[in-house]
């Protein structure tokens, strides 16, 4: 596994509210955008004369996924699935595919994009129905990783960004379906 970026908390803000939850700042866009260009100059390296296809996870990782696509200087292409499992702020444990591949992955490289690494459930779902179609290789890449959380032993390839277990929102992740479209990342504030 890579070194995940230094995690830092950014400019004073007041707290935002989504639906009954209350969220503070906890990693600015700037940083977000400093660790992608990093991680896509080491995918750059790693990967400069294979091709690789890009797999994003639906729907957390549709920013990130498109972020660190744009940083890609080789030939490559990007496709996306769709898995569930979250119910509200927690992983239900139970991972539902409800939108697979539509290409061939036989033979490629791929690089599997996720938004978050929490249990690992989702992760490890995902490789083990991969695997089944013998690709060339398989790496994965998580803005976020919660080792603490971890149900399951596995590790992403390149990491964004470590923390601990708590509930994160905005750049893809949500709550209840809103919060995506957040510029930063924001953590539920801890009740006094």
């Amino acid at each position: 596994m890579q070194d995940c970026g230094e995690l830092a908390y950014f400019w004073p803000m007041n707290s935002i509210q989504v639906l009954d939850r209350t969220f503070v700042p906890f990693i600015s866009a700037e940083k977000i955008a400093e660790r992608i260009r990093q991680i896509g100059q080491e995918i750059n390296e790693r990967y400069k004369d294979k091709n690789p296809l890009f797999i994003g996870i639906l729907n957390g990782s549709f920013i990130f996924a498109a972020d660190l696509y744009r940083e890609m200087e080789m030939p490559c292409e990007i496709t996306f699935m769709r898995v569930s499992s979250y119910t509200g702020t927690s992983s239900s444990g139970k991972v539902k595919e409800l939108l697979g591949l539509g290409n061939s992955v036989k033979d490629r490289h791929l690089i599997v994009i996720e938004d978050i690494v929490d249990t690992g459930l989702t992760l490890q779902f995902i490789l083990n129905e991969l695997q089944l179609q013998n690709p060339a290789s398989i790496a994965t890449v998580s803005l976020l990783f919660k080792p603490k959380a971890l149900q399951v032993d596995i590790e992403p390839d390149f990491c964004g960004f470590e923390t601990e277990p708590r509930f994160l929102l905005g750049y893809g992740l949500d709550y209840d379906g809103y919060g995506r479209n957040l510029k930063g990342i924001f953590v539920e504030k801890e009740k006094s």
